[in-house]
């Protein structure tokens, strides 16, 4: 039987428009009454997702800024921090990177420099909370996750900078334009295993859903593993089953499957 369904948001559950699934609270009303527990993986910020699913949020579990904050009713119960030695360190690094934009992400808020325009609708579409700062070395908050925005393509352009930290830290490709890179043991795989434990819920009663790299930890701590048809090649070689597009609502689809089943 599976208690616990979590999916990825951006270019999973969400589709190319930045919608819900129309059939989304339906769905969520037929999991609690079967009594799953629904939750949203992802790299946005904690904020950022509370709001969007602003009607259910105290009910929900948060995996967030990539696994290294996790909320469960509205309580946090598991967070991991970069110490301010790294924070410093990759900073300075990411400002030698052409064309790049860096978000600090803290539990308080995110933060960043001023931006052109275009950088900032794409950070406005993943944090809530933002201030905008003279300098991110003077930020005081801790410090859940650096995000390097790069249009020029994050894979090729900004993540052979850091390649020397993959021993020390973790660092994973959010998407085509972004590079998260966070405290060792921050991912979504680790954050689910955290959740398991403390909900004790094991890995055959969890179903989970995802499309890019930074999915494919998560995909490993489930066995109901689904990969969208839109996914990363990789996203679907790790994951046991399919599901539809983002832009067919390929996560409902399955859950509603699931659940007509019981």
């Amino acid at each position: 039987m599976v208690k616990l369904i979590a999916t990825d948001m951006d270019g999973t559950f969400l589709n190319d428009q930045n919608q819900f699934p129309e059939d989304f609270y339906s769905v969520f009303e037929k999991m609690k009454q079967q009594g799953i527990i629904f939750g949203a993986a992802s790299g946005r910020q904690y904020y950022n997702l509370a709001e969007r699913f602003h009607d259910v949020q105290d009910e929900m579990l948060f995996i967030a800024e990539n696994g290294s904050y996790v909320v469960y009713k509205g309580k946090e119960i598991f967070s991991n921090t970069l110490n301010k030695n790294d924070v410093r360190e990759l900073l300075q690094i990411a400002r030698k990177i052409d064309d790049v934009h860096i978000v600090l992400c803290g539990k308080k808020s995110a933060y960043f420099e001023p931006l052109d325009d275009q950088a900032l609708i794409e950070i406005n579409k993943y944090y809530t909370r933002q201030q905008v700062v003279e300098d991110l070395l003077q930020v005081d908050d801790e410090i859940l996750k650096i995000s390097i925005l790069d249009f020029k393509g994050a894979e090729s352009n900004s993540f052979p900078y850091f390649s020397e930290f993959k021993e020390k830290l973790q660092v994973t490709l959010g998407g085509y334009v972004w590079l998260d890179i966070m405290n060792a043991g921050s991912n979504k795989g680790i954050a689910m295993q955290k959740v398991q434990e403390r909900l004790g819920i094991h890995a055959e009663q969890t179903m989970v859903f995802g499309d890019y790299l930074n999915d494919l930890e998560m995909m490993q701590q489930a066995y109901h593993s689904y990969a969208m048809a839109n996914a990363h090649e990789q996203i679907k070689e790790v994951a046991r089953f399919n599901a539809k597009t983002n832009n067919e609502a390929g996560v409902t689809a399955v859950i509603k499957e699931f659940l007509s089943g019981l």
